[in-house]
C-alpha cells in the first residue's frame, strides 16, 4: 500500500509528530524556525496571497502591489530590511506563492530601503514614508547600456555648491536605466539611483542618491518611464526611467565611508578607488543573491513536494492489465525525483551556510569579508542554475498536469530565470569568481583520496581534489597562453576555472549537507541524510570521473562499484520520499491550492476557475 502524503506510519501514536520528519524540519530551518520563517509560512495558507493565473495581467500586478503591503502590516520594516535570516527567509516562502511579489519585496526591503539604512542618516530623509508603503521603493542602477559593467554607468548628478543642490541627467538613451519597477502602479514610488557624482567638473564615481520618482497624480517633473515590452512569467511593472536636468537637494546623496561630500564641495572618502567606492554603495546587493537564491530554493522545494506527491497517488496499469500501481512505483519515474531531493537538500544546506557566513562577519576585516562575498557569490549561481533544473525535471515528471499554472511548477520555472540574472548575472560572478581562484594558491587538499566510496569523508575530499585539480588545469592554459594579451590568457583559462568554481560549490554543498547528518540523532532522519549526501556527492563524482581517473585518484575498480551504490541509495530513499518532502513544512493548505498535490486531484478540476474565454464548441 502506498502511503498517503501527509499521514504517519502505522506504528506511530495518534496526533504525535514523526521524529524523523521533526528532525528534518529542525535542521532545514533552524531552531528558531517559528520566528524566522513562521510569519512567512502561515501566508502560505491563504489562497489571497497565492498568484491568481486566471486575471488579467493588470489585476495579477495590483494584487502581487497589495500583498506587499499585506507582508508590511506584518512586520517591522526596519528590523526586517537589517535581518539578513528573516529577509532571505521572507524570499523562500513568497517565491512559490507569487515570483512578483518576492520580486518587489526584495526591491523595497532589501535593496531601497536596506540601502537607506546602511548609509549615514539624515534630518531631512525620514524614512517613515517608506516604512508605512505611503511611497513604495524601487532601485535604479543597471543602464540599458551597462549591466554587469555597473561601474561603468552614465547617468550623472553634478553638485552646485551655490545652492546646495544636484542636476540629476540622462545623457543619453543607452545611459536610461532599465527595469526598475517605476510605473504608476502599486501608489507614489521613490527611487535610490545610482549616479556619478560630479563636482566642478570632477567625477568622483558612482553613488546613490534618493529620488522621488511619483505620486497620486503621475510621474513627476523631468522623469520619464516606458514600459518595458511584456516578459514571460509574473508580472511586474518594468520599466525604461530616464532623467531631464531633475534638481535634487543635498540631503539626496547618501553618504557613508565610501564618501562624503561638504556643502563647499570638498569631498572625502575612506575608500581609495572609484569601484570600491561604488562597490561600497550597493552593498546590499550581496545581500540580494543571497535572498534570490533563497526564492529559488523555496520553489524548487515547492515542486518537488508536488511532484513527489504527485507520483504517489498518479496511478497507471502495471504489469498486469487488472492492476494499476502508482507511477513512483518506477525507477524511471522516481529516480529523477529522489536525484532532485538530494540536491534540494544540499541545496538549503549550503544557503544557511553562506547566510550566516555573510550575516556574522566581521566588517572591520576586509578579508572576512572579502570571503564571505565570494562564499555567496558561488551559492547563488550553483542554487539558482540547480533550482532551474530542477523545476524543469518536476514539470516533466507532472506530464502535462505540469504544464498548468495553477500547480505552481511551470511558471516557477519561467521565474526562476530572474534570480539566474538579477542581482548579479550567474556567469559574470563566476567569471570574477574564477578568477579570483586563479591568483590563491591553495594548499592541496589534506588527507588521502583513498577508500571505500561509501565513506562520506572520502567522497568530500574527492570533491575537493576534483576542485584543485580543475585550478591546476586553469593556471597551466593560463600560463601556455601567449602573453601581452590578457583577455586571451583569460579565454584559454576560463573554462576549466568556471568549472572549478562548480566543483567548490558542488563540495561546499555536499560539506553542509554532511554536517547536518553528523548532527542528526533520530536515526532514520540520519540514515536519510547520509543517502543523500551519498547520492549528491556519487553523481558529481562521476561528472569528475575523467579529471580524478586522470590522476589515479579514482581507480577504475571504484568507478564500476559507484553506480550500484547510487541505485541502492535511491532504493533506500524512495520509500522515504513523502517523510523528506514532509519535512519542507509546506502546510496542507498550500497543497490545497495545487490540484495535483492532493488525492482527489481529478475532482479538484471540476472546481477550478478556467482561464480566458476559450469555449469548446463547433
Amino acid at each position: 500500500m502506498i502511503p498517503i502524503p501527509g499521514t504517519r506510519s502505522a506504528d506511530a501514536e495518534p496526533g504525535t509528530p514523526d521524529p524523523a520528519v521533526t528532525e528534518l524540519r529542525h535542521l532545514l530551518f533552524g531552531a528558531d524556525r517559528a520566528q524566522v520563517h513562521g510569519p512567512w509560512q502561515e501566508l502560505a495558507t491563504d489562497p489571497s496571497m497565492h498568484r491568481q493565473h486566471e486575471t488579467d495581467l493588470s489585476d495579477q500586478l495590483d494584487a502581487s502591489y497589495r500583498r506587499l503591503r499585506r507582508l508590511n502590516r506584518i512586520t517591522d520594516p526596519f528590523e526586517l530590511s537589517r535581518d539578513p535570516y528573516r529577509l532571505t527567509a521572507l524570499h523562500e516562502w513568497t517565491g512559490p506563492l507569487d515570483g512578483a511579489l518576492t520580486v518587489l519585496a526584495g526591491i523595497h526591503y532589501n535593496l531601497f530601503l536596506g540601502s537607506l539604512l546602511d548609509h549615514d542618516p539624515h534630518p531631512k530623509r525620514p524614512l517613515t514614508e517608506y516604512a508605512a508603503m505611503d511611497r513604495i521603493g524601487t532601485f535604479l542602477c543597471t543602464e540599458l547600456a551597462h549591466g554587469n559593467d555597473a561601474t561603468a554607468l552614465e547617468t550623472t548628478a553634478a553638485y552646485d555648491p551655490a545652492d546646495r543642490t544636484f542636476t540629476l541627467h540622462t545623457p543619453h538613451v543607452g545611459a536610461r536605466k532599465f527595469m526598475p519597477n517605476t510605473s504608476l502602479a502599486g501608489g507614489p514610488k521613490s527611487a535610490v539611483v545610482a549616479a556619478r557624482l560630479l563636482v566642478e567638473g570632477r567625477d568622483h564615481g558612482v553613488f546613490l542618491f534618493l529620488v522621488p520618482l511619483t505620486d497620486h497624480r503621475g510621474t513627476l517633473p523631468g522623469i520619464t518611464v516606458r514600459p518595458l515590452p511584456l516578459r514571460p512569467g509574473s508580472p511586474v511593472d518594468h520599466c525604461l526611467t530616464s532623467f531631464d536636468q531633475v534638481r535634487l537637494p543635498y540631503e539626496a546623496l547618501l553618504t557613508g565611508e565610501q564618501g562624503r561630500l561638504a556643502d563647499d564641495g570638498t569631498f572625502t572618502s575612506a575608500v581609495g578607488s572609484k569601484r570600491k567606492r561604488f562597490l561600497t554603495g550597493i552593498g546590499r546587493v550581496t545581500l540580494g543573491k543571497l535572498c534570490m537564491s533563497a526564492s529559488g530554493i523555496g520553489a524548487a522545494r515547492a515542486a518537488l513536494a508536488t511532484a513527489v506527491r504527485y507520483a504517489h497517488h498518479r496511478r497507471v496499469t502495471g504489469a498486469r492489465p487488472d492492476r494499476r500501481v502508482p507511477v513512483w512505483a518506477h525507477r524511471t519515474h522516481h529516480g529523477p525525483l529522489v536525484e532532485g531531493l538530494a540536491t534540494a537538500y544540499a541545496m538549503t544546506a549550503l544557503h544557511r551556510v553562506a547566510t550566516a557566513r555573510w550575516a556574522e562577519r566581521d566588517r572591520t576585516d576586509p578579508e572576512a569579508v572579502t570571503v564571505a562575498e565570494r562564499q555567496v557569490a558561488v551559492a547563488k549561481g550553483w542554487i539558482t542554475w540547480q533550482a532551474r533544473a530542477l523545476l524543469i525535471e518536476c514539470r516533466e515528471r507532472c506530464g502535462a498536469q505540469g504544464l498548468l499554472p495553477v500547480n505552481g511548477i511551470v511558471s516557477a520555472a519561467i521565474d526562476v530565470e530572474g534570480t539566474i540574472t538579477a542581482e548579479g548575472d550567474n556567469l559574470a560572478l563566476w567569471a570574477k569568481t574564477g578568477a579570483e581562484l586563479l591568483l590563491d594558491r591553495d594548499p592541496p587538499p589534506a588527507g588521502a583520496t583513498e577508500g571505500s566510496l561509501s565513506d562520506p569523508a572520502v567522497r568530500q575530499r574527492l570533491l575537493q581534489t576534483a576542485e584543485h585539480l580543475l585550478l591546476v588545469r586553469a593556471r597551466a592554459r593560463l600560463r601556455e597562453a601567449p602573453a601581452g594579451d590578457g583577455l586571451r590568457r583569460w579565454n584559454a583559462a576560463a573554462p576549466a576555472a568556471l568549472d572549478a568554481v562548480t566543483a567548490r560549490a558542488e563540495h561546499q554543498a555536499g560539506a553542509a549537507l554532511l554536517a547536518w547528518a553528523v548532527r542528526a540523532t533520530d536515526p532514520q532522519a540520519r540514515a536519510a541524510l547520509l543517502d543523500l549526501h551519498l547520492v549528491f556527492t556519487l553523481r558529481r563524482l562521476q561528472a569528475r570521473s575523467g579529471t580524478l581517473h586522470g590522476e589515479r585518484h579514482l581507480t577504475a575498480a571504484r568507478l564500476d562499484e559507484l553506480p550500484d551504490l547510487i541505485e541502492q541509495a535511491i532504493a533506500r530513499l524512495a520509500d522515504q520520499s513523502l517523510t523528506l518532502v514532509d519535512a519542507f513544512d509546506l502546510p496542507e493548505r498550500f497543497f490545497a491550492l495545487r490540484p495535483i498535490a492532493n488525492a482527489d486531484y481529478q475532482e479538484a478540476f471540476e472546481d477550478a476557475p478556467a482561464h480566458g474565454d476559450l469555449t469548446v464548441g463547433a
